[in-house]
């Protein structure tokens, strides 16, 4: 047994589907049953956000969760049409029918539990059961979506649970050492380690969700990331490289646009103007990056990024905070992008840092903020000198 997961670009159109069917099709003549976790097609989620957003300025969060959940219970349901009609025992479930537990808001739940008798149920009868991705259920029966890329962490959560492999099947071939759409000389990995998959993703590597890397690691789940669309060998994620395979300082780098940065001067000397912020800002859902926090003649000057927000909706988060607080001026800044380098390589190798920002400054890059840890460095520049930044450090760690 095993779990598949096929995103969007995979199964995009009827053809597609017929495509990753008969690839399904090919496991089950094997001897295998295969659990297989689909992403709504194609473009249908931004589709239905425009949709909604086109009658409801700021939609609710539940009733959001409800139309979206549409998009992947059509997939599985032609999906496995299609494998019926090729003669392959199969059947499709949501996740109220599988009974997929979700903790948190309605739009980035995080999976709490799932029962996998309904899927040995069904397995007994069919060799293939079909799964809506990027859904659960809340405790009082809500719908719940888990936020982009939330049909990975449906994958690996199920396969994690069930002690069986997790294919991972997307629109490139595996993990590459920048995104080949960004850089045409990008190499693909053999294998990359979970910690340095869970920073990636977490960079802006769109590969796998996060999330699916936090459980894949916490389980030791067995992925492997490949293309729907030829059959060249993947890259496996795994807790630690082969004793043969030589580890290198730099494993990749990653570009995420999708930043802001919250500039607020002028604050009172007090750190719990600083904590109410943040907490405003969490209880809103804002994903904050970098921080920054200067000190100036009793004043503080607080700066920060937040990921995939919106500029007006942040703005009121932090106005109702500081309503009863004077003389303060914010600036919010969408013309920036973070660069970064990760490995695990770096926490036995010196210099890296030095290589790293002598690489920006001969080629010129604004470094507006930074942060690190133990395996990656990070730095935000002008959204203009992005690639310029890119480049440079692929240049330098020969990736």
């Amino acid at each position: 047994m095993l779990v598949q997961k096929y995103g969007g670009s995979s199964v995009a159109s009827s053809e597609r589907i017929r495509n990753v069917a008969e690839r399904i099709k090919g496991r089950v003549d094997s001897g295998e049953k295969v659990i297989v976790v689909v992403s709504a097609m194609g473009k249908t989620t931004n589709d239905l956000i425009s949709l909604a957003e086109n009658l409801s300025e700021e939609p609710d969060p539940r009733e959001l969760a409800m139309l979206l959940s549409t998009g992947e219970q059509m997939s599985a349901a032609l999906l496995s049409m299609v494998l019926i009609r090729m003669g392959v025992k199969s059947i499709s479930h949501n996740a109220l029918q599988l009974d997929i537990t979700t903790v948190g808001d309605f739009g980035n739940a995080r999976i709490a539990d799932l029962n996998l008798d309904k899927i040995y149920s069904e397995l007994e009868d069919h060799d293939v059961i079909v799964v809506t991705g990027f859904q659960g259920v809340d405790t009082e029966g809500n719908l719940t979506t888990l936020g982009r890329g939330g049909s990975d962490t449906s994958a690996v959560a199920i396969a994690a649970k069930a002690g069986v492999p997790c294919e991972i099947f997307s629109d490139v071939a595996g993990v590459y050492t920048c995104d080949p759409k960004l850089h045409k000389d990008a190499r693909k990995l053999e294998y990359i380690t979970y910690d340095e998959m869970l920073e990636m993703a977490a960079l802006g590597a769109k590969v796998l969700h996060s999330r699916s890397v936090e459980i894949a690691k916490k389980y030791n789940a067995e992925i492997l990331c490949l293309s729907s669309f030829s059959e060249e060998g993947g890259t496996r994620v795994v807790n630690r490289l082969p004793e043969w395979l030589e580890q290198p300082v730099v494993t990749g780098a990653t570009i995420d646009t999708n930043q802001l940065k919250i500039a607020i001067n002028k604050l009172p000397g007090n750190t719990e103007i600083i904590s109410k912020i943040f907490q405003a800002v969490a209880g809103s859902s804002f994903n904050v990056d970098m921080i920054s926090i200067v000190n100036d003649n009793g004043y503080i000057h607080l700066a920060f990024t937040v990921i995939s927000a919106s500029p007006a909706a942040i703005k009121r988060t932090i106005e109702n905070v500081l309503v009863d607080v004077d003389n303060w001026e914010l600036a919010i800044d969408e013309d920036v992008a973070k660069i970064s380098t990760v490995g695990v390589g770096m926490r036995s190798s010196s210099g890296v840092a030095a290589r790293f920002f002598l690489a920006l400054g001969k080629a010129g890059v604004k470094i507006i903020a930074t942060t690190t840890s133990e395996i990656k460095i990070s730095v935000l520049v002008p959204k203009s000198q992005a690639s310029t930044a890119l480049k440079a450090l692929l240049d330098e760690f020969e990736l």
